[in-house]
């Protein structure tokens, strides 16, 4: 649930949690201070008829709840499809609902069962890429990562065999 302060021409806006086991509450600000101008209409709109989805979104965001104090523990995951076929070019789709602070390298490494040495050498030899560019190595999960992963050359075979 949000809960709203308007003073004058300024919003604070705050995500209300409340334990289930004990009942007591906590106010993890979103906004403080905010020209509500600012914010999307739909956004705002959201926060005034405590849209559960808008609601759902903010608790989820780890970066938030790190910024308000808080801390966050490891969340679980699953990781989903078949196998990888090294053998043929393939898309890799990864997805997640909200943002995850996993690095995709640990998704893509336990994914492919890679060790670390292994899954650098694919990056190395461009076996493994990201369509949008970015850094396979020390990037985090935000909600999808397209990847392609080529078809592997003898001498990245070698090598990841080398490195089993």
């Amino acid at each position: 649930m949000f809960r709203i302060n308007e003073q004058r021409k300024y919003l604070d806006v705050w995500l209300i949690y409340k334990c289930s086991d004990c009942d007591s509450n906590w106010n993890m600000t979103i906004y403080s201070r905010i020209n509500p101008k600012s914010i999307a209409p739909e956004i705002l709109e959201g926060f005034y008829g405590n849209n559960g989805e808008l609601a759902k979104r903010y608790a989820m965001d780890t970066e938030l709840i790190r910024k308000n104090g808080a801390e966050v523990g490891i969340l679980k995951y699953k990781i989903l499809g078949v196998n990888i076929n090294f053998n043929i070019p393939i898309e890799l789709h990864i997805k997640s609902s909200y943002p995850f602070r996993i690095k995709v390298s640990s998704l893509l490494r336990e994914k492919m069962n890679l060790s670390q040495n292994a899954f650098e050498q694919m990056i190395t030899s461009g076996s493994i890429q990201s369509t949008s560019g970015i850094d396979l190595k020390k990037c985090r999960l935000q909600v999808d990562a397209i990847l392609i992963i080529n078809k592997w050359t003898i001498e990245s075979q070698a090598a990841y065999e080398e490195a089993l």
